[in-house]
C-alpha cells in the first residue's frame, strides 16, 4: 500500500503511507456523520430540547476558541520573532487542527445525542450503534487530523525539531479545552445537583431544574471537546517526541518508524470499529479495542522488520490494555472498591469521603506500577527509543479509544433528553444502562489519556536532554548534562516541579467551587416562589447557561500561564539543569495527581449510581444524600483538575525544548 501511493504521488513511502492512513480515517469519519445524521430525531419536544443543548455547547465553544485565539496570535508572534517563522507556522497549525477536530467532534456529538434516545425507542442494539458511530466521529477525526498535520509539516520542512511548535500548539489548546470545559461542566453539574437532588428531592436531569441545559452542555465542551483535545495532543506529541528522539538515534529510519505505527493502527482501528455490536454494551466496545489492538500488532509485524522495535511496539499495546482494565476494576459498580464508597454512605458524608479518598489513593499503584514495568521492558529491548516507540503504540488506539469516550457524553445526553422529553420507562432503561457503561468508559479513558500523557512527557524529557546537549555543543559548551541528586539546582527543580501539579489543580478546584457557587444561587432564586417546582412556570436556562460560561472562561488565564511561564521563569532563573529537575518533578507528581483525582472521582460517581440502582436505601434515602455529596467532591476531581494535569506536564516540556538554546545563552551571559 505505501510502495502503490508512493507512486502514485511521488511522496517517500511512509510519508505517502501516514498521509494515506489520515485521509482514509477523516473519509471514515465523515461517513459516520453521513450515517448519524440520516437517524430519526424523535418528536418536537426532544428537538427542542436537544436544539438548547446544542445551541449552549457550540455558543461556549465559540466564545472559547475567541478567547484563546488571542493568546495563540500572540504566542505565534513571539516565536517567529525570537526564534523562527517555520516554528510559528507549525505552532498555527499544531494549534488550528487541534481546535478543529474537538470542534468537528463536538458539533456531531450534541446532534447524535437526541438521535440515541430516539433510537432507543427501538432498543439496545440501534441505541448503542447510534451513539458509539456519534463518538467515532470524534475519535477518527482526532487521529486523522494529528497524522495529516505532524506528515504534511514533516515534510514540508524537513526538520522534525521544528514540529515541536506543532506539539506546543496542540498542547495549548488541550490546557485551554481541559481548562474551560472542566470547569464548565463541574461546576453546572455540582451547582444544579447540589440545589436540584440535595435541596429540592428532584431527580437527576429534572426540566425543572434551571441548571440542567447547562449540566448538558458541561458534558460535551468537558468530555467531547476537551478530551479530543487532550488526546489530540498527546497523540501529536508522542509522535514528535518519537520522530525527534529517532532522527538523533537511528537517523531515517527512527523518523519512520512511528509514522508506520501510526498509519497502520488507523487500520486496525477501523476493523476494530466494525465489531462494536450486540446486547451487551461494555463487551461491544471492549471487543472493538481489542480486535483494534490485536490487527494493530498485526500490522506492525508486516511493517517493521526490527523485532525489538516491535516487541517494544507491544509492549506500549499491553500497557494500554492493562490500563483499562485496572481502571475498570477501580471505578466499576460491578467490584469492591465502588461498593465499599456506597457502603460507607451509609453512616453519612464523611465516611463517604474518607473512603472515597483511600480507594483514588490506592487505585495508583497498580497503573504505576504497570507504566514502571513498561518503561523498563521497552528500554531494555530498544533503548530510550524504545520507550518512545512504546508510547506510540498505547497512542495509536487513540482512535477508537476516543471513540469511547465521546460515547459518554452522548449517552449521557441522550439519557437526559429521555428525561426532560418524558418519553416512556421502557426508552430511559435503556438509556440508562448506555450510561451507566458511558460512566465507566470515560472513566477508563481518562486513565488511559493520564498514563499515556506522563509517557509522552518522558519521550519529550529525553528529547529535551538530547536538546540541550546539541545547545550547550553549539554553544561551545564540553561535556554530559547529568542530573544528579547531590546537585542543589536538580533538587530544587524538582520540589519546584512537584509542587506545580498541586497548585494547579487547587487554581481549577477552586474555580469550580465559585462557578457552582453562582450557579446554586442562580437556581435558587428561580426556585424562591415555588412557581417552578410546581410546573406552573418554565425555568430560564439560558441564564444559567451564560453564567457557568462567563466564569470558565475568565478562570482560563491564570493555570494557562502558570504551565507556559513555569518553566521559563525556573530556565532563566536557575538553569536548563534545574529546568531539568522541575520537568521530572511535574511528571512523577502529575501523574500520581492525576490518577488518584480521575480514578477516585470516577468510583464516588459510580457509588452513588449503585445506590440509585437500589442498593443501600436507593434514591432519596439518606445514603443516597450521602453519596450525592461524595459525588459532588468527585465531579471537579476527575472532570476538571486531574484531566488538565495532562496538558499541564506536556505544554511545560514543549516550552523547555522550544526555548532551550535561548536558556543555556542566557546562562552564560
Amino acid at each position: 500500500m505505501a510502495f502503490t501511493l508512493a507512486l502514485l504521488t511521488g511522496l517517500p513511502s511512509d510519508i505517502a503511507f501516514a498521509l494515506g492512513a489520515g485521509v482514509l480515517s477523516l473519509l471514515f469519519a465523515i461517513l459516520y456523520i453521513a450515517t448519524v445524521l440520516k437517524k430519526d430525531q424523535g418528536n418536537e419536544k426532544m428537538q427542542e430540547i436537544a436544539r438548547a443543548i446544542r445551541e449552549g455547547a457550540m455558543a461556549y465553544l465559540k466564545r472559547e476558541y475567541t478567547t484563546i485565539a488571542v493568546f495563540t496570535v500572540v504566542i505565534a508572534a513571539l516565536l517567529g520573532y525570537f526564534l523562527s517563522v517555520p516554528l510559528a507556522v507549525t505552532f498555527l497549525g499544531g494549534a488550528v487542527l487541534s481546535a478543529l477536530a474537538g470542534y468537528i467532534g463536538m458539533a456531531i456529538s450534541v446532534r447524535a445525542n437526541v438521535r440515541t434516545a430516539a433510537a432507543a425507542s427501538k432498543g439496545l442494539r440501534p441505541a448503542l450503534d447510534v451513539a458509539f458511530k456519534g463518538g467515532g466521529v470524534t475519535g477518527f477525526f482526532v487521529v486523522g487530523l494529528a497524522l495529516i498535520g505532524v506528515t504534511g509539516f514533516l515534510w514540508l520542512y524537513q526538520e522534525p525539531l521544528l514540529l515541536i511548535g506543532f506539539g506546543f500548539g496542540a498542547s495549548l489548546i488541550s490546557l485551554f479545552a481541559r481548562i474551560g470545559g472542566g470547569i464548565y461542566t463541574k461546576a453546572a453539574d455540582v451547582g444544579a445537583d447540589l440545589v436540584g437532588k440535595v435541596e429540592a428531592g428532584i431527580p437527576e436531569d429534572d426540566p425543572r431544574n434551571p441548571g440542567v441545559i447547562a449540566d448538558n452542555v458541561g458534558d460535551n465542551v468537558g468530555d467531547c471537546a476537551g478530551m479530543a483535545a487532550d488526546l489530540f495532543e498527546t497523540y501529536a506529541v508522542s509522535l514528535i517526541g518519537a520522530m525527534l528522539l529517532g532522527s538523533l538515534i537511528l537517523g531515517e529510519q527512527g523518523i519512520s518508524y512511528p509514522l508506520q505505527i501510526g498509519a497502520g493502527a488507523i487500520i486496525a482501528s477501523i476493523i476494530g470499529s466494525f465489531f462494536a455490536r450486540g446486547s451487551s454494551i461494555m463487551k461491544a466496545l471492549y471487543t472493538a479495542l481489542l480486535i483494534s489492538a490485536v490487527a494493530a500488532v498485526g500490522i506492525f509485524a508486516l511493517l517493521i522488520e526490527s523485532v525489538s522495535i516491535l516487541a517494544a511496539a507491544v509492549v506500549g499495546i499491553i500497557i494500554a490494555l492493562l490500563l483499562f482494565g485496572i481502571t475498570e476494576y477501580y471505578t466499576s459498580k460491578k467490584y469492591s472498591p465502588v461498593r465499599s464508597i456506597a457502603e460507607a454512605a451509609q453512616t453519612g458524608p464523611g465516611t463517604n469521603l474518607i473512603t472515597g479518598l483511600a480507594v483514588g489513593m490506592k487505585s495508583t499503584w497498580a497503573p504505576v506500577l504497570v507504566i514502571a514495568l513498561g518503561i523498563l521492558a521497552s528500554f531494555w529491548l530498544a533503548g530510550i527509543y524504545g520507550i518512545a516507540i512504546a508510547v506510540m503504540a498505547m497512542l495509536s488506539l487513540t482512535g477508537v479509544i476516543i471513540t469511547m469516550d465521546a460515547y459518554g457524553p452522548i449517552t449521557d445526553n441522550a439519557g437526559g433528553i429521555a428525561e426532560m422529553a418524558g418519553l416512556p420507562k421502557k426508552t430511559r432503561q435503556v438509556t440508562d444502562a448506555l450510561d451507566a457503561v458511558g460512566n465507566t468508559t470515560k472513566a477508563v479513558t481518562k486513565t488511559f489519556a493520564i498514563g499515556s500523557a506522563a509517557l509522552a512527557a518522558l519521550t519529550l524529557f529525553a528529547a529535551y536532554v538530547q536538546e540541550l546537549e546539541i545547545a550547550r555543543s553549539a554553544a561551545g559548551l564540553v561535556g554530559t548534562v547529568a542530573f544528579s541528586l547531590t546537585d542543589p539546582l536538580v533538587v530544587a527543580g524538582l520540589f519546584i516541579g512537584g509542587l506545580i501539579p498541586f497548585v494547579f489543580g487547587s487554581i481549577l478546584m477552586s474555580a469550580v467551587g465559585k462557578g457552582a457557587h453562582a450557579v446554586v444561587e442562580e437556581v435558587r432564586s428561580q426556585f424562591k416562589d415555588g412557581l417552578i417546582l410546581k410546573g406552573k412556570k418554565r425555568p430560564d436556562y439560558g441564564r444559567t447557561v451564560d453564567i457557568v460560561t462567563k466564569r470558565a472562561l475568565r478562570e482560563m488565564a491564570i493555570p494557562a500561564l502558570l504551565a507556559v511561564l513555569a518553566p521559563l521563569v525556573v530556565g532563566f532563573l536557575l538553569g536548563p539543569i534545574a529546568l531539568g529537575g522541575l520537568l521530572m518533578g511535574s511528571i512523577v507528581s502529575g501523574l500520581l495527581l492525576a490518577l488518584q483525582m480521575a480514578t477516585g472521582g470516577a468510583a464516588w460517581d459510580n457509588a452513588k449510581k449503585y445506590i440509585e440502582d437500589g442498593h443501600f436505601g436507593g434514591k432519596g434515602s439518606p445514603t443516597h444524600k450521602a453519596a450525592v455529596v461524595g459525588d459532588t467532591v468527585g465531579d471537579p476531581y476527575k472532570d476538571t483538575a486531574g484531566p488538565a494535569i495532562n496538558p499541564l506536564i506536556k505544554v511545560m516540556n514543549t516550552v523547555a525544548i522550544i526555548a532551550i538554546s535561548l536558556i543555556v545563552l542566557h546562562a552564560l551571559v
